[in-house]
């Protein structure tokens, strides 16, 4: 696990860089983020019992590209304060979207649409926790959002024994900011909406539809502090996720989560 780890940790330091693709970079950010929240869903920690407290350390990747842009997070989780092999996981996404207007040089706006793309994203946890997404997006242009992006894909698992048909997910991504005061207020997030159920409960292979929003409330110390805007954010993190993981919930398994989670983000 810990190879695999370095592993990721490696190629998201390489595509930071910009050194491995050739098309030019037109922008790019970089983050760091701590959380910490207890009375997690389903995951377990040392003892086999829920998550009293998770604590997760974050590195984050955004960038354009003359063909579109990109996003990538890798996520180091320690359960109820301890690490070793059964306190401590990861899990990451890899998400590359390939801008139509931008590859076919044609202005594709309509309306509030500002740009049409086909979107991917790889989804890897440890062991056998893989999942491949795919389809079409749009960004949007709407008053009092700084970024908003629907993302519309077919999600399908890998490495599940009997190989489940895929789901439908519907993932809306959004960014506003607020001032207050003499620094700012971020509230930014994503939904990830699984609409379908996919595989047979009697084959042993059912993931279960499910909804996760996953919204941000930061303010911006570094703005505050007259250090550097945007760059050092303090705020909280609420996780809700009903049938968490695709498991189903019930009275014996609870696999609805709901928790808040203390931030601190820097970006570079």
């Amino acid at each position: 696990m810990k190879r695999s780890l370095t592993t990721a940790m490696l190629a998201a330091g390489l595509i930071a860089s910009g050194e491995t693709l050739a098309s030019p970079m037109l922008w790019q950010n970089n983050s760091l983020t701590y959380l910490y929240g207890k009375n997690f869903a389903v995951d377990s920690g040392e003892d086999g019992r829920e998550a009293d407290i998770q604590q997760t350390i974050t590195f984050e990747h955004a960038s354009g590209w003359t063909w579109g842009d990109m996003f990538l997070f890798v996520d180091n989780k320690w359960f109820n304060g301890h690490s070793g092999s059964d306190g401590h996981t990861y899990y990451g996404e890899f998400s590359p979207r390939l801008s139509l207007g931008k590859i076919s040089g044609t202005d594709l706006s309509f309306g509030p649409v500002k740009d049409v793309l086909i979107s991917a994203t790889y989804e890897r946890g440890e062991g056998r926790n893989r999942n491949y997404l795919l389809g079409p997006a749009v960004d949007l242009a709407v008053p009092g959002f700084d970024r908003l992006a629907i993302n519309t894909y077919y999600r399908k698992p890998d490495g599940i024994t009997g190989k489940p048909g895929g789901q439908w997910q519907i993932t809306p991504t959004w960014a506003m900011t607020f001032p207050v005061g003499k620094s700012d207020i971020l509230f930014d997030g994503y939904i990830d909406w699984v609409v379908n159920d996919a595989g047979s409960k009697s084959k042993g292979d059912f993931i279960a539809k499910n909804f996760h929003f996953n919204p941000q409330i930061k303010y911006d110390l570094g703005k505050a502090m007259d250090y550097a805007p945007g760059k050092l954010y303090v705020g909280v993190e609420y996780d809700y996720w009903s049938d968490k993981y695709g498991i189903e919930d019930s009275e014996a398994f609870n696999t609805d989560n709901n928790v808040m989670n203390f931030i601190v983000k820097a970006h570079f």
